[in-house]
């Protein structure tokens, strides 16, 4: 918060704020998102597993390349923590930082989520959104958030001095360990910022501080995704519930989620390429 003004204005200060910004990263040299391919491949496939996140809780699921996962709300208003890894190498995950440098603040329809470097590739890209409609509103908040890092239990005690064990890192701690069959302590490095599936997010106009609102979300909206390379899944349905007050709470009324997983005929999948690892050589740049 730059709240604590003790340099005086220079001369030049309302020419100074006056210069126009600029896209850092624009991405128009990226792949295009064609909707063609992935809602030909929408329109063959089947549900081939379903998988129910009890509420304040977390489960691991997998999905092969070329398969669709959808995040659905199915019993009350509900936010979840979405983490995401390569299911052959956990070190590559998704990069929230750098989704959201590419793409803002909140993904919807379109959208890819990106992998950390070294290896900077799409692992999902965003094929249906039924909150959409949302948008921004009059406070500045959006749904589906890349700025959020996820609730924690060091956190909680760093503002509370009490210990919560059912924050979201926690639960999806518990969850890679037991898919991994690694203690926690082996396993936590790679719990890592979410997509805040739901959640209504934005930075207050006079701190920039990061807010949270009463999620839109009701039950049968849902949000999917096309894997573009064999995922290993994590979701926690947040104790905030909404994450209208709190999401750290015993005290909120929480849901359940439901992932389901579809796979598409291969017939429908024949214009698309999975993704390679980023080709920047490391070899020329540290050597």
């Amino acid at each position: 918060m730059k709240i604590i003004n003790q340099s005086p204005e220079p001369d030049d200060a309302k020419s100074r704020r006056g210069i126009k910004p600029v896209i850092s990263y624009p991405i128009d040299n990226l792949p295009a998102y064609n909707a063609n391919i992935y809602q030909s491949a929408r329109e063959n496939m089947h549900l081939i597993e379903s998988i129910i996140i009890p509420p304040r809780d977390a489960k691991t699921f997998e999905v092969p390349a070329g398969c669709f996962f959808r995040i659905i709300s199915v019993e009350g208003p509900q936010v979840g923590d979405l983490n995401l890894w390569n299911k052959h190498n956990i070190s590559e995950r998704f990069f929230s930082g750098k989704t959201r440098a590419l793409y803002g603040t909140h993904v919807s329809t379109g959208d890819r989520l990106y992998s950390n470097l070294p290896f900077l590739r799409p692992m999902a890209t965003i094929t249906h959104d039924t909150l959409d409609w949302y948008g921004y509103d009059e406070d500045g908040g959006s749904v589906h958030d890349v700025i959020g890092t996820r609730c924690d239990p060091y956190t909680h005690v760093a503002l509370n001095n009490k210990e919560y064990h059912y924050c979201c890192h926690s639960n999806l701690c518990r969850a890679l360990s037991n898919q991994q069959q690694k203690p926690i302590s082996q396993i936590e490095d790679n719990v890592h910022d979410v997509l805040n599936v739901f959640m209504c997010t934005g930075f207050t106009k006079n701190t920039h501080q990061y807010f949270m609102k009463a999620s839109p979300v009701r039950p049968d909206d849902f949000i999917e995704f096309f894997a573009e390379i064999d995922l290993l899944g994590g979701l926690s349905a947040c104790p905030g519930g909404d994450c209208s007050s709190s999401h750290s709470s015993d005290e909120a009324n929480c849901y359940p989620l439901k992932v389901e997983i579809f796979k598409p005929s291969a017939d429908s999948l024949k214009q698309w390429t999975p993704p390679k690892i980023n080709n920047y050589s490391r070899g020329h740049g540290y050597s």
